[in-house]
């Protein structure tokens, strides 16, 4: 398991360079830690007691990974049980050196529902509310920061916290007749796994606002119209091409994971950090990023092969 606890280092002399220092910690680890008054084996105990469905990770030979929510009887909600499977598949996706990139999907046809409301019903003080937030938020924020690039896949229907995980992926690609919707007004809630944040870097505010109060339903051709969805995809009508989806949205990614995975990761990472740090530090981010590829075997084979320009 990733520890999220940021460890004691020296400190920089200068004020600007602590700051620095610490914005590149949180953007490798977790939002939360013992600093915040969270304990992860707490909230870990309690949710394991709700068992139910898994979270399965397959890794291949391509260095594409697949992250499936198997929960068919209640839509793929998640389980207590399968909000630590996730985070200890994403501790997985971590330590993965050979990986590139990430499809997430949903099992027997539909993404996920969201939360269990057996789980959510059992833990619904606030207080342990406000753990199993903080517990997601930071299972959603390690596997956006994971140095692959990620895609969803959804089938079916994403409600709810489906819809919140679906934000925490790069990409995201629609199978036709498929639902993307933010339910959690309907609940008197609000998103809580950091869904909200992220929807607003994804669609912009107004946008972001039009879906969460109007709980408005996501098809492909608004997915497409306002940058929720980057493709969309066929479903296969017979039962013996069910796997065909999943194909597809492999070859989507191809074109984004071809390549040696140090390339590939360096890639991800310099976009995260201009995504995620002060325009400075995502300068030297990506100068610290560059030097470990200058000079590489994708580098000065691309140099051997390319002896003059065109």
């Amino acid at each position: 398991m990733a520890l999220c606890a940021v460890r004691r280092q020296p400190v920089r002399s200068s004020s600007c360079g602590a700051w620095a220092w610490l914005l590149q910690r949180q953007s490798r680890g977790c939002v939360y830690s013992s600093i915040h008054g969270f304990s992860q084996e707490e909230i870990r105990d309690k949710l394991q007691a709700f068992p139910g469905g898994s979270i399965d990770l397959l890794k291949q030979e391509s260095g594409v990974a697949v992250l499936t929510i198997n929960n068919p009887s209640r839509m793929n909600a998640f389980s207590g049980s399968m909000m630590v499977d996730l985070e200890e598949r994403v501790s997985q996706l971590e330590g993965w050196a050979d990986g590139k990139g990430l499809i997430v999907q949903g099992a027997a046809g539909t993404f996920c529902s969201g939360s269990d409301l057996n789980a959510v019903r059992a833990i619904s003080n606030p207080q342990d509310g406000m753990k199993m937030c903080m517990f997601m938020q930071n299972a959603l924020t390690r596997l956006l920061r994971l140095p692959l690039i990620s895609v969803a896949l959804v089938e079916g229907r994403a409600l709810g916290g489906g819809a919140e995980l679906i934000t925490a992926c790069d990409f995201r690609l629609m199978a036709s007749g498929s639902v993307i919707q933010f339910v959690h007004k309907h609940m008197g809630l609000v998103p809580g796994w950091g869904g909200a944040a992220r929807l607003v870097h994804t669609i912009g505010s107004q946008n972001a606002l039009k879906l969460l109060g109007g709980a408005l339903k996501v098809d492909p051709e608004l997915g497409l119209q306002i940058g929720l969805a980057d493709g969309v995809l066929e479903v296969p009508q017979a039962e013996q091409d069910a796997g065909t989806l999943l194909q597809q949205a492999e070859n989507w990614l191809s074109c984004y994971t071809k390549g040696p995975a140090p390339v590939i990761r360096a890639v991800k990472k310099v976009v995260l950090s201009g995504r995620e740090l002060p325009l400075s530090e995502a300068l030297r981010t990506e100068r610290d990023v560059f030097g470990t590829v200058w000079g590489g075997p994708a580098n000065l084979q691309a140099l051997a092969s390319k002896s003059k320009h065109k």
